[in-house]
């Protein structure tokens, strides 16, 4: 399914394949031979999404563009079932495993490989070539740090000044879950508007 979204329409080159199931909303611009499976969406809430050639976005991951943090995927680039590339840069040759996340402002290096689980903060950088392993944290600038999942109180001493909901949400830490679904709900609101494509743009 294509959709415009703020007055923005996905482009598909002919070469690129987007499964039936699959939704690219706004300014979505797909790379040649690029593949979208079943059940995969690629929106572009007030950002764009950019994928680059070869790049396979497989069945129900999720990848967004925000207007602070465009989420950009270079070449040759797999991700993986269930993966959540929220405003990330995605680097050449990235390899992004199943369930595996990345958050706005970060970015995976050439050649990276997030394996199954794993998570790669707000605003850090995965170096060129870095295996994060099965379920581990990258967090941290300009070299993320590797974390096993109990290692939360160390990586809270990086993870905070990371700034995750100045990031995503554009509020303090510490602001009322009331106050940030208000406008959660009325940013998402725009999607009231859009309208569904018959076909490629």
């Amino acid at each position: 399914m294509l959709i415009e979204h703020r007055g923005r329409r996905p482009v598909v080159p002919g070469s690129a394949y987007v499964a039936p199931t699959a939704v690219l909303c706004g300014a979505v611009v797909l790379g040649e031979r690029s593949r979208v499976l079943h059940g995969a969406v690629l929106t572009a809430e007030d950002g764009e999404v950019r994928v680059g050639s070869d790049v396979v976005v497989m069945e129900n991951a999720l990848v967004r563009g925000r207007s602070a943090h465009p989420a950009v995927i270079g070449d040759a680039v797999l991700v993986g079932p269930h993966a959540h590339v929220n405003g990330a840069t995605l680097e050449d040759e990235v390899f992004v495993a199943t369930g595996a996340c990345v958050f706005p402002g970060a970015v995976a290096g050439a050649g990276a490989e997030l394996r199954i689980h794993s998570v790669l903060h707000v605003n850090s950088v995965l170096p060129p070539g870095t295996v994060l392993p099965i379920g581990w944290i990258a967090a941290g600038a300009p070299r993320a740090r590797l974390f096993a999942p109990g290692e939360h109180d160390e990586l809270w001493q990086i993870q905070e000044a990371l700034d995750f909901p100045g990031t995503v949400y554009g509020i303090p830490r510490g602001t009322p879950m009331r106050e940030v679904m208000a406008r959660q709900a009325a940013f998402y609101g725009a999607h009231h508007d859009d309208v569904t494509l018959d076909g490629p743009a």
